[in-house]
């Protein structure tokens, strides 16, 4: 790999890994669906100015029932279910969490598309569970909603579920058009719920910022990373971000937020990371 898709590799790791830390600021204060709502329009707005600028068209009329689908299980769905869990739990935790979307992935596709479960998948799927489980069970101090651990492993499993159903799709969007398509319907989608809902607590400049960051750095700039590196390297070697993000989520959530590093996440983590590595090879 060059030095410059490295570093774009690792950049982007970092943008994903801080939107969980944007999110455990943010959600707390604005509340779940308002982030999520805000986070999704902000995003594809920015999308939508750098496609124009561009010249890049997303073919709206013939892509809408597949930006509709996949912005409901895999956008809509999981930031407002992470943001929920943002409320209550460590970023670092939902961040570990978010890895194992691949395990739950391999699963699928192994009941539903009738992939062949080797040894390798097959134990990967046992390290990601055994990793989550430490991972979610908190200092002997502190307790986590059930709720909470409930919402960010389903965020997960939403973007499992994405996976396989368009790895089984004979006919797909343009990448760059589900990116702008899928934040866009999870706006509408979501405005609904954010109109009715109020803040949590006062409204502060440094929840806003988060708001705003996670958007067009987490979302609108790390899109557009991501396809970069999938034209450069291909999507196979561009999946080894998912090796990166919770290192991040992990790092930023104790460097920023004070979040503690214990026993169960320096056991789990590194759980989840070789499942998902096993479960990814070819």
């Amino acid at each position: 790999m060059r030095r410059a898709d490295a570093t774009r590799l690792v950049v982007l790791a970092a943008l994903w890994g801080a939107s969980f830390l944007f999110m455990r600021v943010a959600a707390p204060v604005l509340g779940p669906f308002i982030v999520a709502d805000v986070r999704s329009l902000l995003a594809a707005a920015a999308l939508a100015l750098y496609f124009h600028y561009t010249g890049f068209s997303s073919d709206w009329r013939r892509w809408w029932r597949d930006y509709l689908l996949i912005g409901t299980i895999n956008t809509a769905l999981p930031f407002a279910l992470y943001a929920y869990a943002a409320v209550h739990v460590p970023a670092g935790v939902s961040a570990v969490t978010n890895a194992t979307a691949p395990i739950w992935g391999a699963l699928l596709a192994t009941l539903f598309l009738r992939e062949r479960l080797t040894a390798a998948r097959a134990a990967g799927l046992l390290l990601g569970i055994v990793g989550v489980a430490l991972v979610t069970r908190p200092p002997a101090s502190v307790t986590y909603p059930a709720l909470a651990i409930a919402a960010a492993v389903s965020g997960a499993i939403c973007y499992a579920v994405a996976g396989v159903y368009l790895k089984a799709r004979p006919r797909q969007a343009p990448g760059r058009g589900m990116a702008f398509g899928t934040q866009l319907a999870s706006g509408l989608l979501l405005m609904p719920f954010a109109a009715v809902s109020q803040p949590l607590a006062p409204i502060t400049p440094i929840a806003l910022a988060c708001t705003l960051a996670m958007a067009l750095l987490s979302g609108a700039v790390a899109y557009v990373l991501y396809f970069r590196l999938i034209a450069d390297i291909g999507p196979i070697r561009s999946l080894t971000v998912t090796y990166l993000i919770p290192l991040f989520g992990v790092l930023f959530g104790a460097v920023f937020l004070g979040e503690a590093v214990n026993a169960t996440m320096l056991g789990g983590g590194p759980l989840v990371i070789l499942g998902t590595v096993l479960v990814l090879r070819k």
